[in-house]
């Protein structure tokens, strides 16, 4: 890891261990699930140069089936997760069978339609309360253990899933896999004249990326002890592209600011009520006008290193 990465890395992990000290520890907890999850759809746009508008359905999928499992079945948080995250998988890998048949702007509309089809099925389905959702999720205990009732135990196991999972991508990015990724984003004809099976790199991609947006999902059913359709329906995905477009498409760490400055924008102009798709539409103009790369795109490119 190149030394600028190393000292970002090491900020990163020290804001969100000291913040809490400062900050309501929920909206952090929201902030690094949301931050996950843009790191997952920057791995497959950023890196692999695919747009899918449908990652919401591998985020709030995961959800449904955390919190079901943890309440109905009597699933331990950790089993729970790993239940959302393996459904997240599962469907990564049906639609993406479907999807990569397709390239460019047919990609981006097909993802979209298999996403409104499971959005429409969560709305349907009856263990997934409709409307209403899945309410007063149980955060049991960890391992049998810890028990996540209380706010710092869940916070440090949502620190802990969001480096564990920021890391991994950071080891796929800068991995053989990561680069022949990079190579098909470039130029696609020539990765498959070089002997690449590019629809297969392809759909390994969206299956991670769609595993790993799960992981986020499931952990924020646990977080806030709920699932609903808001995180399914297609705004959860076009807020996710604008986390990644905002922070710095490509980048190890743009998710993650963008992510941040999405929740926080929401979470500290709610009193503005209908203003506020407005004033984050004008935030939004200014930062892409502003910081072509997004905000640590423009960072890194002012200080030389890639961040």
């Amino acid at each position: 890891m190149p030394r600028a990465q190393k000292v970002a890395l090491g900020l990163m992990a020290a804001f969100f261990l000291l913040a809490p000290l400062v900050v309501y520890p929920v909206f952090l907890m929201k902030a690094m699930c949301f931050a996950l999850f843009a790191c997952a759809f920057n791995l497959l746009i950023g890196y692999g140069g695919l747009l899918s508008f449908g990652h919401a359905m591998f985020f709030g999928t995961a959800g449904y089936a955390t919190a079901h499992a943890a309440k109905v079945w009597g699933f331990p948080p950790e089993l729970a997760i790993l239940f959302g995250t393996a459904v997240a998988a599962l469907l990564g890998v049906v639609t993406g069978l479907l999807a990569i048949r397709r390239q460019g702007i047919y990609f981006a509309m097909v993802t979209l339609a298999l996403a409104q089809m499971v959005y429409f099925f969560c709305l349907q389905a009856k263990f997934t309360g409709g409307e209403d959702g899945i309410q007063a999720v149980p955060r049991g205990m960890l391992f049998g253990v810890l028990d996540l009732s209380n706010v710092w135990a869940m916070y440090f196991t949502v620190f802990a899933i969001f480096m564990a999972g920021f890391l991994f991508i950071y080891r796929v990015i800068h991995s053989p896999f990561g680069q022949v990724l990079k190579a098909i984003r470039e130029n696609e004809q020539r990765a498959l004249s070089l002997g690449y099976d590019v629809d297969r790199y392809k759909l390994l991609a969206y299956v991670l990326s769609g595993t790993l947006a799960g992981l986020a999902g499931g952990t924020k059913a646990l977080v806030f002890q709920l699932a609903s359709l808001t995180d399914v329906h297609w705004s959860m995905s076009g807020e996710v592209v604008l986390m990644t477009l905002l922070g710095g498409l490509g980048t190890v760490f743009g998710p993650v600011v963008g992510a941040f400055i999405v929740i926080t924008m929401e979470n500290y102009l709610a009193q503005l009520g209908a203003w506020v798709t407005i004033v984050q539409g004008i935030i939004f103009v200014i930062c892409v006008l502003a910081f072509r790369r997004g905000v640590v795109g423009e960072i890194g490119n002012w200080l030389r290193k890639p961040l």
